[in-house]
């Protein structure tokens, strides 16, 4: 993409509303503008960012089996009414009429839809077990939405729903997520750890909560240090082994970490005190097995093997997907801007040409803009009349993982610069010997 023709609204100012580090760079960097309280438009680099995080979501639930759907934004309110929370949810709920007077409700959550569905189409144990996900906008008419996209009224979420026959087959879908989640993080570039934490009005008496730890984080959190040094790294799982998936969310949930809302004193007296840490920590994700809270108030029942009707057991899981954006930069940034993790940025690289209109440097900038395209990268080119020292202090701002620098000096002795955002090193090379560095699978 170049630069001259892209829609990219820079800030230089830092606006007042804006009181967290996220905010501020989503802002300067020209990824979001505020609509209205708490809601935001997603301006062409943030919708980059945001389809990224969609897409690593979707590899890794339908890797653990989980099938994608897609279900609307507005429910009708009979359905909350028949679970029983329609009117226990709160004001955060945003309840309205149609045309003919029939209560609606722009959808917080989806756990009556998706029953509604179950119920309609599944009879048997035999068609068990099942997970379907979606990835979908939401609303919760938050009473003080602040901190941009972190805390919105509106925000994109994946939230998925498994229906088993029995306790220990959701357990294991318990499991599964918990695996795939984790999965899902370390792609992005972040650890996050998961928390025993409150059921809310979702319900249930397993959960956990996905932290990551940051300053600027709207819970207190207490955990053992010891799980900071776990990574499920590039394990090959096998999420029809219950076995395997149990051990892996022990070990991630042995080490003492929990909420505010769950700690408890004497427990954490117990870890050693070297490793006793409190810290902030950012919800990102969350899973519950709530078992047949859902299915019992709505008459969701199968087949058994006995041929007698049986309630289906179930969890919830959800992702906050527009919300991870937010996570990433709080904990991915420096004084200068974005550090973006590679798999997550909205562009890969960006070249910048510190001599616009200079014949040698545009040839050389337009070779490498075309190879590397051609190779799969995905570029942006600053290839605007600009003063040099404007166009590195925006690619800083927006942080793409790496900036090649062409210039008359550099191209005179046959190189260019390659810079590392993350490390702020620097290399020159070849034009040539650049693009197979940065190719796919380089």
């Amino acid at each position: 993409m170049r630069l001259s023709r892209y829609f990219l609204p820079t800030l230089k100012e830092t606006p007042s509303e804006a009181q967290i580090v996220s905010h501020r760079l989503m802002l300067r960097a020209g990824m979001i503008k505020q609509a209205g309280a708490g809601i935001y438009s997603w301006l062409p680099l943030g919708f980059r960012v945001l389809k990224k995080i969609e897409n690593i979501v979707h590899e890794e639930q339908v890797r653990a089996g989980h099938i994608p759907m897609l279900m609307p934004t507005l429910q009708p309110a009979d359905l909350w009414r028949e679970s029983g929370r329609y009117d226990d949810y709160g004001e955060e709920m945003l309840r309205l009429k149609d045309r003919h007077g029939r209560d609606m409700l722009y959808g917080p959550t989806n756990e009556e839809l998706i029953t509604d569905i179950f119920r309609a189409n599944i009879s048997s144990y035999k068609d068990l077990p099942l997970t379907l996900y979606h990835i979908q906008w939401k609303f919760r008419d938050e009473i003080r939405p602040r901190f941009g996209v972190m805390r919105g009224r509106e925000f994109y979420m994946k939230d998925g729903y498994n229906f088993d026959i029995d306790k220990p087959s959701a357990l294991h879908a318990y499991n599964r997520h918990m695996v795939a989640y984790l999965r899902t993080y370390e792609r992005m570039g972040l650890q996050a750890i998961p928390m025993r934490a409150d059921s809310g009005p979702i319900g249930g008496d397993d959960t956990h909560e996905f932290l990551v730890l940051a300053d600027t984080g709207e819970s207190e959190v207490f955990y053992d240090s010891a799980i900071t040094d776990l990574t499920l790294g590039n394990r090959d799982v096998n999420y029809d082994d219950w076995d395997e998936c149990a051990a892996i969310a022990r070990e991630f949930t042995t080490p003492y970490a929990r909420t505010d809302e769950t700690h408890d004193p004497e427990k954490f007296a117990q870890v050693p005190e070297g490793r006793r840490k409190t810290s902030r920590g950012i919800e990102v994700g969350q899973i519950f097995y709530f078992g047949t809270k859902y299915s019992d108030a709505m008459n969701a029942t199968v087949q058994g093997p006995d041929g007698k009707p049986a309630p289906v057991h179930m969890g919830s899981h959800g992702i906050g997907v527009s919300r991870l954006v937010g996570a990433i930069i709080e904990a991915s940034h420096d004084e200068r801007g974005i550090v973006w993790p590679e798999e997550v940025a909205p562009f890969r690289v960006g070249i910048v040409n510190v001599k616009q209109g200079d014949a040698a440097s545009d040839a050389a900038c337009e070779t490498l803009y075309r190879a590397l395209t051609a190779a799969g990268v995905e570029v942006l080119y600053d290839d605007r009349e600009e003063r040099a020292g404007a166009k590195f202090a925006g690619m800083d701002l927006i942080g793409l993982p790496w900036r090649i620098t062409v210039g008359p000096r550099g191209l005179a002795n046959g190189v260019v610069e390659l810079t590392d955002r993350r490390s702020g090193e620097s290399e020159e090379l070849a034009p040539d010997l650049v693009t197979s560095r940065l190719s796919p699978g380089a």
